[in-house]
This record gives C-alpha cells, structure tokens and sequence, in this order.
C-alpha cells in the first residue's frame, strides 16, 4: 500500500531515489555481532520435509490452515532462459549471469490446498559466485500491484554486491502480471475515468467520481471474480514461503521496499521461525489504518514538497500557496497540452507528486511548474501519464487494477463520501491544500462497493523468535513517511526490528547510493552481521 495514490505508477514509483553523499552516524560504522540467520548456505529441503507437507501458517482467526500437498511442496521448477522483460530496460542484464524464467504453482484457497492453483511467475539470476551462495535472495519492489519479473532485471544492477551470493529472484504476486493479472476494464474506460475530477466540488462531480469507483469494482469482479478473494498480502506471504521451500532455502533472505515491507513484515509474522535475512526499505506503517495511511501519505508528499520549495529559495508556505492557486484555477479551467487531452487539477496532482520521490526529479518538476504557470500543460501532462502508466498510443497498464484489488483485500476501511465531507477532507487539506483533497477523496473512492471483504484493520508483522530484520526509514521520504519504519521497529517485537535511519531525501535508502546505507545492509546479507540498532546514515 506504499502508493495508495490512485492509479500509482507502483513498482517503478517505489524505486525513484536520488543520488546522495555517503556518511554514517554515531553507531553505524562497526555494528555488532550479532549474527543474522543462516549465516551458511541454506541446505535443501529434504525429500522427508516434502512428504510431510509445509505448515502454510495461521489464518486470519488465529486457526491453523491445512497443511500443502506434497505435489505442491515437492514441485520441480521447469526454469529456462528468459530474455529480460518489456518495461525492464534496454541495459537489463545481470552481472555474471543469464535470466531465467518458471512458473510456481500454488493453492489459489489456502483453506482448501487440494483444490484449484494458481501460477506465480518467478525470474532469477544465479549468484556469481557460486562457491560462497549463501542462497536465494527474494524482492519485491513495491506497489502493491508492481511486477517483479518486469522490475528484477532494471534493478539488479544496484545489487551487485549481493548478487555475487545469492541467487536473485522476484516474483509477480497473486493478481499482478503474469500471475494471473486482475483485469477490470479497458483503456477507453481508464481514458474516460481520468478526466473526471478527483476532487468534487459539486454533487454532480461527485455523483460520477464514485459511480466511477463502483464501476471499477464491478468490472473487476466480472473479469477477475475468480482470483478477487485470493490476492490480498497474506495469501502472497504464504507464496512467498512456497518459493522458499521449493527454491531449497530453510529459511528466507528478503528485500522489501516500500509495499514490499508490509508483505516482509506479514511474512515475518506468519513465519518467524522461518525468517532468515530480511531487509525492509522505505516503510509502510504497520500500526496505520486505512485512513490514517492515506493521512500519512499526506503528510509525506507535503513534507517532500516543502523541501523541493526550500531548495529553489521559496518558503514552503508560500510555494505551497502558489502550487494551490494553480490547481484552483485548473480546476476550473484545464489547460492545454497540444495533444487534445486538457491538464485537469487532478492530472496536475499527479505530475507533481511524481516528481517528489527523489530529489533529482526537481529541476523537472521547475520546468512543468513554470511551464504550466505560462499557460502550457504539457509537461505535467506527460508526468502524469507516466505515473498511470500510460504509454503514447493511450494504453494504459493494468498495475492499478491489482494495486486496488490487493489494498481493498487487505483493508477493511470502507469510507462513504459523507464521512469524507465532515470527518476527513478539513483535516486532510490542513496538513496539506495541494495533496489533502485529492487523498481524502480518495478514501472514498479507493474501495466504494468492492465486492470484497477486507481482511484487517491493520497489518499483522508482530514477530516473535524471528532472526534480526532491518528496517531502514528515510527521514525525506515521500510515499512512506520516517515514522512508518519507528512503528515497524515496535511492532515486529524486542529483538526483532533493527532500525538504520537515513537522513536523505528519497523514497527508499538503499539504491541512493548512499555507501553508509550499503555499508550496513551488504554485510548483513553478506556476512550475517547485523548493524548497531539506532544506526544513522546521511
């Protein structure tokens, strides 16, 4: 839920970091030696294991699911060549090594292991140097609704140091891409939903803006009815613990980012005797409900905002306040593009909180903003259809039906426009005029009729007798505010979350290139040494 943001560009958004200058804090250079688990390669799982069947974890009353069939325990995975995805990036090619793709199979129901499957599609790079792997390394980068098997090959570059031990490997989740994608409705209906505005001033505008939303929900319960109960976050926990077994790891070695720790830490809590070397970078907060995770989101981009005005010599009260007089004005009059499609409010919010990620996206966000105080929305327009994953012939990809379709399994926070008007939208547009009322209308447009209970309040990551996890929170995070990864720290338990605080911009640490950060993580995963709590990175 890293990007509850409508129509978030997900995986790619998850990773959009800056550059930065190396430095560590007070505690951060030597560690301690505490050793991480599996500090030795993982042995295979044994054909006893196998037969046994493995124990999928809790389900969400706190009973046992049924144990997994030994065909779907002891299954072989047919791997083969695979040329790096469309959307990965011309350049993406591991160091020292050629992708592969399978296809795991996995229980659609938990609850009901002997019935119907599902396909979890995979990719890997094998580890470079094969004579000290310590195992297989598995990532999300975010979303929820981000592929894995598109995002891995453009990524690996920034882990080389890792990949020389561990094999690399992602996954597209239950519901996302190649694992059997929710689908809910086509690109003329996508084009027609993002001109509506996102913003109601009117009960007409908001008659449509959720019309829209229960439009959505139907379409995919009419195209993906079959799969719609089965993709929230748990249910990917308990894929990923499949991979593990099958990929011959006893326990597992995960990098989550952004949405990715909310499904590190539900693994973590569904399996803590299992959790090996787990990182967890740019933190979702755990302890946040659906509403309080969009006001957190809120708060987040209005803080990167304030910075980004800060550097260009403007107080972030009166950038801030020239930002909102641009959008009122393009509230009630779009501007033009030169492509026939008009700049609306909506479509501007999206262009520039999708240059807020990192800091090297603001000269850009400079030239859209003078660009359209000029009269011309092209620039903003053409940043926002990237954040929706719009390509030029006016296709748009299908990452926000799963990203919805995942948040809306998870969350149980259903709120009605009433509630919206007189307990949301006032608080919301305090802390921030520019993203406030697009987020609070959000909350009732997000999940509005989904044909789908939500599963919780709030994430389970409490982690009992689980092996050190790190988790890296960024003081200039965007998507994923600092605070997020302090209440992650508290819930996995004593013992168990260990914090390294970056005091950079960006959402995520470990890819700014920022050699403190690297520093701790890499001999964590590498030599199984666990950073002093409280580490500090600027």
């Amino acid at each position: 839920m890293a990007s509850h943001v409508r129509a978030a560009a997900v995986a790619a958004a998850a990773l959009l970091v800056a550059g930065a200058a190396t430095g560590c804090g007070s505690g951060s250079a030597g560690g301690d030696d505490r050793p991480a688990a599996s500090s030795t390669a993982s042995a295979p799982a044994t054909s006893a294991d196998r037969e046994r069947g493995q124990d999928p974890g809790p389900d969400v009353s706190g009973g046992r699911l049924p144990a997994l069939p030994a065909a779907l325990t002891g299954q072989r995975l047919d791997w083969k060549r695979c040329a790096a995805p469309v959307g990965a990036g011309r350049d993406a090619r591991a160091p020292g090594g050629d992708w592969q793709c399978a296809t795991l199979t996995a229980p659609l129901d938990y609850r009901e292991p002997d019935g119907g499957t599902i396909g979890i599609a995979l990719i890997r790079s094998r580890a470079t140097d094969s004579d000290r792997r310590v195992g297989s390394l598995l990532f999300n980068f975010g979303g929820p609704g981000g592929s894995g098997v598109a995002g891995m090959p453009g990524h690996a570059p920034g882990f080389t140091a890792l990949h020389t031990r561990y094999d690399l490997v992602a996954f597209d989740p239950r519901g996302v891409a190649a694992s059997s994608a929710v689908v809910c409705r086509d690109d003329r209906q996508t084009e027609a939903s993002f001109r509506l505005d996102f913003t109601p001033d009117t009960r007409a505008e908001e008659r449509s803006y959720l019309d829209d939303a229960v439009a959505f929900g139907a379409g995919c319960a009419k195209r993906s009815g079959k799969v719609l109960p089965h993709v929230g976050t748990s249910n990917a926990a308990r894929d990923m613990d499949l991979v593990r077994q099958v990929l011959g790891d006893e326990k597992l070695h995960y990098f989550g980012f952004s949405y990715g720790t909310e499904l590190g830490g539900t693994y973590a809590h569904l399996f803590p005797r299992r959790v090996g070397r787990i990182a967890l970078d740019a933190v979702v907060d755990p302890s946040a409900d659906f509403v309080r995770h969009a006001r957190n989101q809120v708060l987040g981009f209005q803080r990167a905002l304030d910075n980004y005005f800060e550097s260009t010599g403007t107080t972030p009260e009166a950038g801030t306040a020239r930002l909102a007089r641009l959008l009122d004005r393009l509230d009630k009059k779009p501007l033009p593009t030169g492509t026939g499609r008009p700049l609306t409010e909506s479509l501007a919010v999206t262009g520039v909180l999708s240059q807020l990620y990192g800091e090297d996206s603001w000269p850009t966000l400079t030239a859209a903003l003078n660009e359209a105080e000029s009269g011309d929305g092209g620039t903003l327009l053409r940043l926002a259809d990237s954040y929706n994953n719009r390509d030029e012939n006016g296709r748009y990809g299908r990452d926000q039906h799963a990203q919805r379709a995942i948040s809306c399994a998870d969350a149980k926070g259903r709120v009605s426009a009433e509630e919206v008007r007189t307990a949301h939208l006032a608080d919301f547009r305090k802390v921030s005029p520019v993203f406030g009322p697009f987020l609070a209308w959000d909350l009732a447009g997000w999940c509005a009729s989904w044909p789908v209970d939500g599963e919780h309040e709030t994430p389970e990551v409490g982690a009992e007798g689980a092996a050190p996890i790190l988790v890296i929170g960024g003081k200039g995070d965007s998507a994923t505010p600092y605070e997020g990864s302090l209440r992650m720290v508290e819930e996995l338990g004593e013992g168990v979350g260990v914090q390294i605080t970056y005091e950079g911009e960006g959402h995520g640490a470990y890819l700014t290139g920022n050699g403190c950060i690297a520093s701790a993580v890499d001999r964590y995963f590498l030599d199984g040494k666990v950073p002093a709590d409280n580490t500090t990175c600027s």
